[in-house]
């Protein structure tokens, strides 16, 4: 069984709207399929990566691409990952040094001619935002040999929008404009890609926060995530890999509707939605949908979908079976 399980960016969702704080979530589905297709920000918490062993960390719009048929995705072993960053300073290099000696991975960073500025806003409630210098980065990284792209620079957020988000929840303001930058770049040079910010963390926030938030408070470098995400992150492939029609079911938060959606309804793929997993979007509901209560309920769907046994049978009463005439 093959799962995607998608949390958009920047709408505020309960569960893997923050930091990583859905990898729980995907652990518990993981246990539930043979892969786990799911894009970084599900799992990407800093120095953290949770995301259990069978997942396929794929980037957001490459993952659209793939549900609608454009391209498969093809398992490695392992990739050369190359690092960019602003500049190369004693953290960038030690925390890419940690994850060589940590993950055994190939790694090597390239300092960046045009910095790349990622400057986060909202727009009608959701995070969203602006970013420079990603034609330039495209066209320095393109002649060099590497398999995925990790991008390890600054946001630009007001320390004011940050320490509100900290004290009071609501939507994370850097989430949008990352996932447009790696959208961006994703799209020019189709090869995985992960964004993880630098000096962004509020260290002088010297108390406690919400657990979903805690993460973001611990370090001052988010690449360690990125870096094991991208370690073993599928790569694109025309012609062979994994296709959208080995795809069993989508799991995906209420009330938000794109083109993931689109494609799974076009390709007759079930869309399992989670009620519990609520974001600042109010689309209406889907007749063609499944909903549940919350992803207990969707872990235990999964499991009578490998086992054969259709879900209505297993609740009480029982309706008496259909007699066609």
């Amino acid at each position: 069984m093959n799962i995607v399980m998608i949390i958009p960016t920047g709408i505020g969702c309960e569960i893997g709207g923050h930091c990583g704080d859905a990898a729980v979530v995907a652990r518990l589905l993981g246990q539930c399929c043979e892969n786990l297709i799911l894009h970084p920000n599900v799992v990407n918490a800093s120095d953290l990566n949770e995301m259990p062993p069978n997942s396929l960390y794929v980037e957001g719009s490459q993952l659209d691409l793939f549900l609608q048929g454009k391209t498969f995705l093809q398992k490695v072993y392992s990739n050369k990952i190359l690092v960019v960053v602003n500049k190369a300073d004693y953290q960038s290099i030690n925390a890419v040094s940690a994850a060589r000696t940590q993950l055994g991975i190939d790694a090597e960073i390239l300092e960046l001619k045009t910095p790349l500025k990622l400057l986060a806003k909202f727009k009608d409630g959701l995070a969203t935002g602006d970013v420079e210098g990603w034609k330039e980065l495209v066209e320095q990284v393109k002649p060099l040999d590497f398999d995925a792209l990790a991008i390890a620079t600054p946001i630009t957020v007001g320390e004011d929008v940050l320490l509100k988000y900290f004290k009071t929840g609501g939507v994370n303001p850097v989430g949008g404009v990352e996932a447009a930058a790696s959208k961006l770049i994703a799209s020019a040079i189709g090869k995985p890609v992960a964004h993880g910010p630098v000096d962004y963390a509020m260290n002088e926030l010297k108390e406690v926060v919400d657990p979903r938030m805690a993460v973001e408070t611990i370090t001052e470098n988010f690449i360690h995530c990125v870096l094991k995400g991208l370690h073993k992150a599928p790569r694109l492939n025309s012609k062979r890999g994994l296709g959208v029609e080995d795809v069993d079911c989508m799991i995906s938060p209420y009330g938000c509707f794109g083109p993931p959606h689109k494609a799974c309804l076009e390709a007759g793929i079930p869309v399992i939605v989670v009620k519990e997993n609520r974001s600042v979007l109010n689309h209406p509901e889907n007749e063609k949908f499944i909903y549940v209560e919350n992803y207990l309920e969707a872990a235990g769907l999964l499991m009578a979908m490998q086992a054969g046994i259709e879900p209505s049978t297993m609740r009480r009463p029982i309706s008496p079976t259909t007699v066609r005439k």
